[in-house]
């Protein structure tokens, strides 16, 4: 018999190993398929993975719109996850611009119908991101200095409040891995035009910054980036055990709000400090603290002089004898 190609024995080796670190094992998955060379190589490897598993597989492809030939290309992923022995499924959405940029509002669109058929089928949701994608996202967050949380990169392992689980297998696999899984399975991906628009910023350090990162510090730049984004996971994970056992014993509940004992903030260094407002302030308003309105309630802790509240977005924050109050606004 012939040998298993590497790159497809790679890919699947990935998806095997993503689908048993569940702690139960799902009676179906669904595979995020755009068409492109990492979700078409996933949607294989799954459906091969899946088949010695019992486990049943729904590709989801969604048409944005947003090019003339969308409804043609979202058909013809739809058509390969059928030749792949799959369920298939397209999914039309309207892009709403939100101001965030057309990359976040069409990343909202997406997720948002996978999310939909993920919580109806009962299953969780399996995206293609590669080690590739790990490295520009976390040069992405360096650039906007969004502090470590964007540093970390994206988990191999989500499930949100709602339950929605997203897994990506291939954040150890490099991007021309699944496209020599693809070559060697006959497969045909679409290459999207928008993956090479240098209008996006992401295309930019693809194209340029990376490349050039490279060639002047040598080979092996994806792969740090990579693993600095998995350091940073680890440590987070410690740090969030940290706050959680902290959080209950200084937190109370407020009129309009909630409420953090300054004394016991101010005890804690500033790290454990900062994350425990950001974290207050999205558990009981759901929105996020930049780094400077973080710093400016911890003045409220380490530099109190009288100063008044803090407008912050949802709520406010004020110094209230030895306590920081947030209140709804």
């Amino acid at each position: 018999m012939p040998s298993l190609n590497p790159a497809v024995a790679e890919i699947r080796r990935a998806v095997r190993t993503a689908l048993g670190a569940l702690p139960v094992p799902p009676a179906s998955v669904v595979v995020a398929l755009s068409g492109g060379a990492d979700s078409l190589a996933l949607a294989a490897a799954t459906a091969f993975e899946a088949r010695a598993a019992g486990i049943a597989v729904l590709s989801v492809t969604v048409d944005h719109g947003l090019q003339e030939d969308s409804a043609r290309i979202a058909a013809d992923a739809a058509a390969a996850a059928t030749t792949l022995g799959i369920g298939a499924r397209v999914r039309r959405v309207d892009v709403v611009a939100t101001g965030e940029g057309p990359e976040a509002d069409a990343r909202a669109a997406r997720y948002s119908a996978l999310r939909e058929v993920a919580r109806a089928e009962g299953a969780p949701v399996l995206l293609g991101h590669t080690l590739d994608d790990q490295a520009e996202t976390v040069l992405l967050g360096l650039a906007r200095g969004s502090g470590s949380g964007s540093l970390q990169g994206m988990a191999p392992v989500r499930t949100d409040d709602d339950g929605t689980t997203w897994i990506r297998p291939l954040l150890a696999v490099r991007r021309e891995t699944t496209r020599a899984a693809c070559a060697a399975e006959g497969l045909v991906p679409w290459d999207d035009p928008h993956n090479v628009d240098l209008r996006y910023a992401r295309v930019r350090v693809r194209e340029r910054v990376l490349p050039v990162l490279e060639a002047e510090l040598g080979p092996g730049v994806a792969e740090a980036l990579a693993r600095t984004a998995e350091q940073l996971r680890e440590d987070a994970e410690a740090f969030d055990e940290m706050i959680h056992e902290t959080i209950e014993d200084i937190v109370e509940h407020a009129e309009a709000g909630i409420s953090v004992s300054a004394p016991a903030l101010s005890a804690n260094p500033a790290a454990l400090r900062n994350r425990i407002i950001r974290l207050v302030v999205q558990s009981e308003f759901g929105v996020g603290l930049t780094r400077t309105q973080t710093v400016e309630v911890a003045r409220l802790v380490t530099d109190w002089s009288g100063q008044g509240p803090i407008d912050l977005p949802g709520c406010t924050a004020a110094r209230v004898g030895g306590r920081i109050v947030f209140a709804a606004r």
